[in-house]
Formats: C-alpha cells, sequence, structure tokens
C-alpha cells in the first residue's frame, strides 16, 4: 500500500465527496439489517402461536403483514442509499481518473528530451491509459467495497453479539482462515500483476512501432518473421494473464467455501444452543444465518477487492517511477522576457548524457538579428546540437549559451520558446487537417495568412491540387505527404508563428535545388530583421547566409563568409567544388 499513499491528495481533494459516501454507506448497511431482524421476529410470532400461547391468529396475520412491509421499504431505502453509494464513491473515481491521466500528461510534457530517448512510446501509452485504469478501479470500486465490507461486518458483528455473544464467536471461528488465505493469495496477485503490466507495456510498444513503420515492414517483406515476433509476445502475455487468472479465481471458491462453513457452525451450535434453552427461539437461528449471508458478497468481493488493491499498487508503482522523475530542465524565470534573437555562444562543450558522446568542443560564435549563421559539415558533426541549445532542449556541459547577453538558463523558458520557431530535420505532422497542421505554429492566424505562409514555403499550389485543398486530412505523421511536400509544411508552420528566431534544421534536404532555391529567396525578405541559424549539407542553402561554420567532430575547423571561404582550401570549396560538378553532371 505504500505506493498508493500518492493518490492520498486525491481523497483530500475529493474529501466532501468522499466523507458523504461513507455517510451514505453506513445509513444503507443499517437499513438492509432490519430485514434479518424483522424475519426473526416473524418466526418468534409463528412459535408463539403454535404453542398456544393465548395469542390470537388475526393478531400473528397482523404483525406478519406489517413486518412484511417493513421488509419491503426498508429494503427499498437501503437500495436506493446503495445507489447514492456508488454515485458518489465511483463518480469520485472518475474525477480522480481525470486528475490522474492530465497530472501524468502535464508530467510527460515537462520531462527532458532524454527522457523520451530512454523510454518507448508504447510503455508511456500504456501507464496514463491501462495503468491509469487500474488506478481508478481502487480508489472508485476498491474502496467502495472495502467501507462497505467494513462497515457491514461491524454493524453485523453488534448485531449478532447484541443477540447472542457465544453464537457470535462460534460463527466468526472461521474468519482467521479467511485473513490467511486474502493475505497469501493478495501477495501472489500483486507478483504477478506486476509482471503482466510490464508484459503488457513491452506489447504495446512493439505495436506502436511496427503500425508506425508498416511502410518499412512492407517494403523488405518481413510480415511474416513480425507475425511471429508478436505472437511470441502474445503467447507471453496471455501465459502471464492466465497465472494471474488462476491465482484471482482462488478468491471465490474460498470465500464461499468460509461462509458455508460459519453456516454450518450457526445450525449446528445454534440448534445445540436451542436445545439446551440458551436461545428462546428458532427465529435467533434464522437471523444468524441472514446475517452470515449477509456477509457473503462483502466476503467474497475481497478477494476481487484485494486483486484490484494489488493490480492497483503495482500500475501505480510504474506511474510513480516516472512522476517521481524530475526534468533535467525546467524554467528558472519567473520574469517575462522580451526576446530580440542575439545569440552568443561561448566556448560551448556539450556531452550526451545517455550515449557519453561529445557533440561539441569549445564552440564559439555570435549571431546578431537580422543576420543568418549557416552551419555545415559531414554527419554527426554536432550541427543538429547546436539548435538544441539554442531551444534549450538540453543544457551545456560547459561554457555559455546567452540570449541577449543573457545567460539562457536565466531567461524565462516559456518566453524563449514561444520566440523561436524550428523546423526539425525530420519533419512530424500530426494526424489533422494541413490547415490546422500549419496553424499548430499560430493558432489565432487566419485562414489568409495560413495560405501566405504556405506560399512562402512553396507548398500553395501542391495544397490547392488536392480534393480538399487546406482540409485534407493527414495520415499519421504525414504519410499522405511526400518528403519535400512535408518538409515544406513544416517550414510554413514555422514562418506563421513569426517568431524573432529561425531555427532551420536541413529542412530542405527532400526538395529539388529549384524548389529549394525558390524557398530561399522567399525567406530572404522575412529574415530580413529575425536571427536565423540554418543547418544544410548544400552550400547552394548557405552561399547567401552572413556567417558561415564548418563543423568537424564537434569542432570550428572553417568560419567566414561565402567568398572568405571560398577563396580558403578545405572542406567549404572542396564541398562547393563537389556540389557543383553533381549539378552539371545532372543538367
Amino acid at each position: 500500500m505504500k505506493e498508493l499513499q500518492y493518490l492520498n491528495k486525491y481523497f483530500v481533494k475529493y474529501k466532501y465527496r468522499f466523507f458523504l459516501g461513507i455517510i451514505i454507506t453506513i445509513a444503507a448497511q443499517i437499513f438492509s439489517l432490519f430485514t434479518p431482524e424483522l424475519i426473526g421476529n416473524s418466526i418468534k410470532t409463528i412459535e408463539e402461536f403454535t404453542k398456544q400461547e393465548n395469542v390470537s391468529l388475526a393478531v400473528v396475520k397482523k404483525e406478519l403483514l406489517n413486518n412484511v412491509i417493513l421488509i419491503l421499504v426498508t429494503t427499498i431505502i437501503a437500495g436506493f442509499l446503495t445507489f447514492l453509494m456508488r454515485q458518489t464513491l465511483i463518480v469520485m473515481s472518475r474525477y480522480v481518473e481525470f486528475d490522474l491521466k492530465n497530472e501524468v500528461y502535464n508530467h510527460y510534457q515537462k520531462l527532458s528530451q532524454d527522457f523520451y530517448k530512454q523510454n518507448r512510446t508504447g510503455d508511456l501509452m500504456n501507464r496514463i491509459s491501462e495503468d491509469v485504469g487500474k488506478v481508478r478501479m481502487y480508489v472508485g470500486p476498491a474502496v467502495m467495497y472495502s467501507l462497505n465490507t467494513f462497515i457491514r461486518f461491524t454493524v453485523v458483528i453488534i448485531y449478532m453479539y447484541n443477540i447472542s455473544p457465544e453464537l457470535t464467536l462460534y460463527s466468526l471461528l472461521p474468519l482467521p482462515l479467511l485473513s490467511y488465505g486474502v493475505f497469501k493469495i493478495s501477495s501472489e496477485i500483486h507478483k504477478r500483476s506486476s509482471e503482466f503490466q510490464k508484459n503488457l507495456s513491452t506489447l504495446s510498444s512493439f505495436a506502436q512501432e511496427i503500425f508506425s513503420g508498416i511502410r518499412v515492414i512492407k517494403a523488405y517483406a518481413i510480415e511474416k518473421e513480425k507475425e511471429k515476433e508478436f505472437e511470441s509476445l502474445t503467447h507471453e502475455s496471455k501465459n502471464k494473464s492466465m497465472s494471474l487468472v488462476k491465482v484471482n479465481s482462488l478468491f471465490g471458491p474460498l470465500m464461499i467455501l468460509l461462509i458455508g462453513l460459519s453456516n454450518l457452525v450457526v445450525i449446528y451450535v445454534g440448534g445445540n444452543m436451542y436445545i439446551d434453552g440458551k436461545i428462546e427461539s428458532i427465529g435467533t437461528i434464522a437471523q444468524f444465518i441472514l446475517y452470515i449471508n449477509m456477509l457473503t458478497w462483502p466476503v467474497a468481493s475481497l478477494g476481487w477487492v484485494s486483486s484490484l488493491v494489488q493490480e492497483a499498487e503495482a500500475s501505480q508503482k510504474r506511474l510513480n517511477e516516472f512522476l517521481k522523475i524530475t526534468p533535467t530542465i525546467y524554467n528558472t524565470s519567473s520574469h517575462n522576457d522580451n526576446i530580440i534573437g542575439k545569440i552568443q555562444f561561448k566556448n560551448v562543450t556539450f556531452t550526451y548524457d545517455d550515449t557519453n558522446i561529445t557533440a561539441l568542443k569549445d564552440i564559439s560564435f555570435e549571431v546578431n538579428p537580422g543576420e543568418t549563421l549557416a552551419i555545415l559539415g559531414k554527419t554527426g558533426s554536432g550541427k543538429s546540437s547546436i539548435l538544441s541549445l539554442v531551444s534549450r532542449m538540453y543544457d551545456t556541459t560547459k561554457g555559455d549559451v546567452l540570449i541577449d547577453n543573457k545567460l539562457i538558463q536565466n531567461v524565462n523558458l516559456n518566453d524563449l520558446r514561444n520566440n523561436v520557431s524550428v523546423v526539425p530535420q525530420d519533419a512530424f505532422l500530426f494526424s489533422d487537417t494541413i490547415k490546422n497542421n500549419i496553424k499548430f505554429g499560430n493558432e489565432k492566424a487566419t485562414d489568409d495568412e495560413v495560405i501566405e505562409a504556405a506560399k512562402k514555403a512553396v507548398v500553395h499550389d501542391n495544397i490547392i491540387n488536392f480534393t480538399n485543398k487546406y482540409d485534407t486530412i493527414l495520415g499519421e505523421r504525414g504519410i499522405t505527404l511526400s518528403g519535400g511536400q512535408k518538409q515544406r509544411v513544416s517550414i510554413a508552420r514555422a514562418l506563421i508563428k513569426n517568431a524573432p528566431i529561425l531555427l532551420l534544421d536541413d529542412c530542405l534536404s527532400a526538395v529539388d535545388t529549384e524548389t529549394e532555391e525558390a524557398i530561399l529567396n522567399s525567406l530572404t525578405e522575412y529574415c530580413k530583421d529575425k536571427t536565423t541559424i540554418l543547418v544544410s549539407h548544400r552550400v547552394s542553402s548557405a552561399k547567401n547566409a552572413t556567417k558561415i561554420i564548418i563543423l568537424d567532430e564537434g569542432q570550428i575547423i572553417q568560419q567566414g563568409t561565402h567568398n572568405q571561404l571560398f577563396e580558403q582550401e578545405g572542406y567549404y570549396k572542396d564541398l562547393y567544388n563537389k556540389q557543383l560538378l553533381e549539378k552539371e553532371i545532372v543538367n
């Protein structure tokens, strides 16, 4: 139960609803206990009549009729109160589920890039859906039936004790066996539930990756191999599920057996006590049997409730593992910052924690508003890492990054990212309309502004040729579009944001040189008052930049303007001549 203590704050938040549920539960149990007492009194009345103890038939019939009416009324009231109990406590669990899902989702968004490198999407989805669902079953049904069982046990035992302390003691003898059985089975359920949930996350992650990469699966014709892998995982999941179900199945028979033993004890011991004159009426035995049977469902539900609690604890433990992770990148400033766009790197060294690879080594440069910095270099030279540091997806290992002469760690993180437009190398589009994907950069943008941004990104002519034009629904990750079209929609999304800092991460790699030239020309006017950093493998994209730096293994090996670098022997000139030659061959 240690892991479930995390949920106590929600019980405090909904304390009035929770306490109201407890009061209604107590009232429902009190009204439900009138039935055994009235039946016992009815049997006593019949006994007295059969013994001819000056009791008239009319009086007996009247009393029996009154008892029947009272049983009917109290049963209806108890049923209505039970309905209110469910409406109070089960609805509370839905509120807690809503709050917990939002808490987990919001925490996911705060976690740093490293977290998402180390955890699979399927596992994240399973925790926010399956695990939260298990926890809700604890907050709702498990808590409700636990309260119901505890209150019913307390009230019933008090009633039984007031009638016959001795018979009460004998009828409760099987309870220690019940407690021991619940403890042993619950421990095994907790163990097997943890294994099952872990395996379910693995299965979800595998399925998510297969569906996302279905084009690769089909292209390599490995459907059969993946089908076997999935079948193996589902077989393992089935085994773990069956293992859990087998243990769960022990609860019901165990509970019913022990309740049956209690009934036998009541009949045998109560019968002997009646014979010995220790109890006055057979009605007392009937009352006890009814009381014991009233405990049948609460006792039988103990197994189910215990299973719910153990499964919820296993799920909450998995949730707590993520909820207790502290983001490495967090907002350290509560002040609002007006970002102009000056960027400075001072002796920056950066090492990825997960791989221990040093991507940047002692990097220094400066970019002012209205300037464009182009970054070229081989694959893995650290180009994209610079953009990640500017948008503060990571913090430097050594050295400083400054925004408007202010340490980036001291800049309000929300203001920083609101003033940075990023076009990633791998263009990610959502399963929504093209228009909404572009408006993702500015949700308040008008349709005219969306069209204008698309024109600047040289994708408008493609879009209007689609049947539904800007209302065309894209498949997952923008699969409906070609690679070049996805990149250009992604560029339009960044342009419509109109942020003072624009970061372009090799976002023209999938377009032809003619389209590239058209996009760069439209960006010239757009970027005249913005700070732009352009990562590319093409000299054609970089040649008009204000400054150019060449990276190799995380270090700056060349820097200057296009003309300056072209006059130098080195990487830039070699790359220029190579790409110029390739262009001439193509033409």
